[in-house]
Formats: structure tokens, C-alpha cells, sequence
């Protein structure tokens, strides 16, 4: 009797139960050995210091400073092309012109544009804000995933078919590509995103962009439906696209680019890789899980001003009873940060803002409490190496419930501001390296002789 189709496929049986236990088995590696032989887990010692693994130009993450001949933590900084983000959001505040243009023209091509300069970029991307003909209806529109960094992903690797140079790595074939990728990329997030909700029975609207518009402009205008958004709305997300615009060589998405660059391959199936990176929890899935956590956390307490149930809710998600039962508490801490994260810290003033405009005052509040309590929470519960704080995730995703996103869109908008970092690398990689990246793992499996299957 032939077995159902979706059962084959599907179902988790009894028979690849027993087979998973073999592979739990006999990948199992005892932790000790890690530190026997100077294992860096996470490419990252105890202290959270990444291992060096190259060189770049780009951008800096620092939390750290030398004092009297000895490194110690410090305020976190995040420099773009050596520019700290800091003073670039102060300046594009003072000029009252979003940051977005400008921050991609620094990170591409290493200097801040002049006027003139930024006027032709601007003009640039507004005429790559097109898909190549059909490709909504032939790519996007046909089986929409409900994932959407999945759907994106699928419609990158896609534009591979309509590009006649598609695998030529040279710098300006390859700069050109991503300008391209740049500048499409809000259409196969919005376009991918009301396709999935068309087949599910929702009405269906598709807006082309505005050439007058930025790109944080064109987003909002493209997702909702009346094409309406405060000048607020636009000044936040446009701000958290720049501050999501690169975070070091070293952040795993762009750690990812580096090496798929290194192999020789095209640029749309190194985004692709970049992309599957970023869809990870650990990495750009963060902020969509404390949203989700703070929507647990809302329903199981009974007073969001009371401290001893935040506290009680805060110690159940460490003991693994609360929420997911992972004992995170998701958005506290980072790879590097131990002190403040600068784009956390950015962040959180322009939350409070719109919290305000859209009447979110008490949630805002419970956010505020959680970020002061949950690193001494922490540091109760956990043996700590370094020290425990807001990172940008904290706070993004309450940004973006507030600017009525959908979740399923929470980790494209990040992937949208850092496809900039992604090709600034990519760039940099070809340009400089000329050889494949290969770390060594050290094999732990004794050498057996072979057996015939008769004598097993």
C-alpha cells in the first residue's frame, strides 16, 4: 500500500525518532574538551572578545578602553567608516533630513557625500525602485511563503535569472548588483508580505514607490492600505534603518557574507546567505521574540507597575518556566556590549516620543522597569563574565508594534538596513582577499578500521 504523500514527508515517525537519537548521540561532545583545547566557543572567549578574523574599513563596535596599560569595559560606541553614530543622528537631526541616503552613501563608498553627491545616490536608488516585468505576479505571487524573510530570500536568489552578469565578481558589476538589491528590497518585503495575506483572503493593494520619497517614507507608503504616515513615523523607522546598518565584520550575518564572498560565488547567493543568518533568533529573529515575551509577560501579570510580579515573571523566564522555557530574557545582553549598547541607547529616547504620540505611555513604562531589573536578575541567576544590558532589539521591537508593523515583518526591516552593511562588505572582501575562508576544527573521533556489513 503506498504511503500518504504529506505523511512521508511531514510526519516526525517513530523509526527517524530512533535515527535522531543516534545523531544526539554520536554528535555529543563533552563541553571540557572545549576548554582542553582552547576552544573558542562562538569564535568569542569568556569575556565576549571575538577571535580576529580580518580587517576592515567599515565600522566598529567598541566596549572597551585601555586604562592604565589594562582593558576594561566602557560605555559602548559604534563608529560608521570611523564616524561615531552618534554624531551622525545628531547631524542628521539638526538638518532635519532623514539618515538613511546618507548613511548607505558612507558606508558604500567611505566618505559623507556633499550635497551634489547625495542628490545623484538619492536619484540612483529612486531609479532601481523597479522589479524586473512579471516578477510580482511570476515569482512573488506564486506560493507566498508565511515566512517572509523565506519569501525575500526566495525572490533575491530568483533575480539571479534576469541578470545576464549575474556571475561576474567584478567591483562595479558587483556594486552594481547591490544597488540593485538595495533599492528593491523594501518592494519584495511589502510586495512578498501582501501576497502571503492575498491568498489567505485579505484584500490585495500594490503601490509603487515614490521617487520624491526615502526609503523609510516608501516602506510605510507601501504597507498600509491609505498610504498615510506621520512625519514621526517616518523619522523613527528611518532611524532604526541607519542604526541597523552595520554592526562590525564580525556579527554573524556579516561574518556569513564574508565567507560565502570568499568562495568566488554571486552576489545574490551570498544576500541569500546573509539573509539566512539574519533570520535566526540569536541574530535579526530577536526583536520579535521580546515582543513576543512582553505579550507573555502582559497577560501573566496582573499590575504592570508591580515590581514583585515583573521580578517573579523575570526569575521564571531564567528558570525556564515561563514563556518559551529557553531561560532567556530576550533583548538583555550582547555578544560585545557589556555596559550599553549606543543604538539601544539612541533608540530609547525616540520610543518614548512615540510612545507618547500613540498613547503607549504604560507600556513603555513596563519596558523601562524590566531594562533596570533584568541585569541584576541576571547576575543572581547566572554566572556572568561580562555584563548584562539593553541591546537594540529591546526596544526595536516595541517601535515597531507602535508603528503598527506586522511581526512578520519585524526582522525584513532590519534585513533592509543591513543589505548596506552586507555589500559594503562583500565589496570589501573582493577587493582585498583573495583567499577562501577555512577555520580548522580539531577531529575528536578515534580512526576505525572498516567492517563488512556481514559482520556487523
Amino acid at each position: 500500500m503506498a504511503k500518504d504523500i504529506d505523511s512521508i514527508f511531514f510526519d516526525i515517525t517513530p523509526e527517524i525518532e530512533a535515527l535522531a537519537q543516534k545523531c544526539e548521540e554520536n554528535n555529543a561532545i563533552d563541553k571540557e574538551l572545549y576548554t582542553k583545547y582552547e576552544v573558542k566557543r562562538g569564535l568569542r572567549d569568556l569575556n565576549g572578545k571575538g577571535v580576529l578574523a580580518g580587517l576592515t574599513n567599515i565600522s566598529d563596535v567598541c566596549a572597551s578602553k585601555v586604562v592604565n596599560g589594562e582593558t576594561v569595559p566602557c560605555e559602548g560606541n559604534l563608529y560608521y567608516r570611523g564616524y561615531n553614530i552618534k554624531d551622525l543622528v545628531k547631524g542628521f537631526l539638526a538638518a532635519k533630513h532623514p539618515g538613511f541616503e546618507e548613511t548607505a552613501y558612507l558606508l558604500l563608498f567611505g566618505e559623507l557625500p556633499n550635497k551634489k553627491e547625495l542628490e545623484n545616490f538619492q536619484e540612483m536608488l529612486a531609479d532601481r525602485r523597479m522589479l524586473p516585468p512579471n516578477f510580482v505576479r511570476d515569482v512573488i505571487m506564486k506560493a507566498p511563503s508565511r515566512d517572509m524573510m523565506n519569501s525575500i530570500t526566495r525572490s533575491i536568489l530568483q533575480l539571479y535569472s534576469y541578470d545576464e552578469k549575474a556571475d561576474d565578481t567584478t567591483i562595479p558589476n558587483v556594486l552594481r548588483q547591490c544597488l540593485n538589491l538595495i533599492s528593491q528590497f523594501p518592494m519584495l518585503m511589502v510586495y512578498g508580505y501582501h501576497a502571503y495575506n492575498y491568498r489567505r483572503g485579505e484584500d490585495l493593494y500594490i503601490y509603487a514607490p515614490k521617487r520624491e520619497l526615502s526609503m523609510a517614507e516608501n516602506i510605510l507608503m507601501m504597507l498600509r492600505e491609505d498610504r498615510q504616515y506621520t512625519e514621526l513615523e517616518a523619522r523613527i523607522l528611518d532611524m532604526a534603518l541607519v542604526l541597523h546598518m552595520d554592526h562590525g565584520g564580525g556579527n554573524n550575518s556579516t561574518f556569513t557574507t564574508h565567507v560565502v564572498t570568499s568562495s568566488g560565488t554571486d552576489t545574490y547567493s551570498t544576500i541569500a546567505a546573509a539573509m539566512a543568518s539574519l533570520k535566526g533568533p540569536k541574530h535579526g529573529g530577536a526583536n520579535i521574540k521580546v515582543t513576543q515575551m512582553f505579550e507573555d509577560m502582559k497577560a501573566n501579570l496582573t499590575d504592570w507597575t508591580d515590581e514583585g510580579q515583573i521580578r517573579t515573571y523575570l526569575e521564571a523566564l531564567l528558570d525556564k518556566k515561563a514563556f518559551d522555557k529557553k531561560g532567556l530574557i530576550y533583548g538583555m545582553g550582547h555578544a560585545v556590549y557589556s555596559i550599553s549598547d549606543p543604538r539601544a541607547d539612541i533608540f530609547k529616547k525616540f520610543v518614548k516620543q512615540l510612545a507618547k504620540e500613540k498613547h503607549h505611555e504604560e507600556e513603555y513604562a513596563l519596558y523601562e522597569k524590566v531594562e533596570h531589573m533584568a541585569p541584576e536578575i541576571i547576575g543572581e541567576k547566572r554566572r556572568m563574565y561580562k555584563g548584562v544590558n539593553a541591546n537594540v532589539d529591546f526596544y526595536s521591537g516595541l517601535v515597531y508594534s507602535m508603528l503598527d508593523l506586522p511581526p512578520a515583518l519585524y526582522t525584513p526591516i532590519f534585513a533592509a538596513a543591513r543589505i548596506v552593511g552586507w555589500s559594503a562588505h562583500r565589496l570589501e572582501e573582493l577587493k582585498n582577499v583573495d583567499k577562501i575562508i577555512r577555520p580548522a576544527y580539531k577531529p575528536l573521533a578515534p580512526y576505525r578500521e572498516y567492517i563488512n556489513l556481514d559482520d556487523r
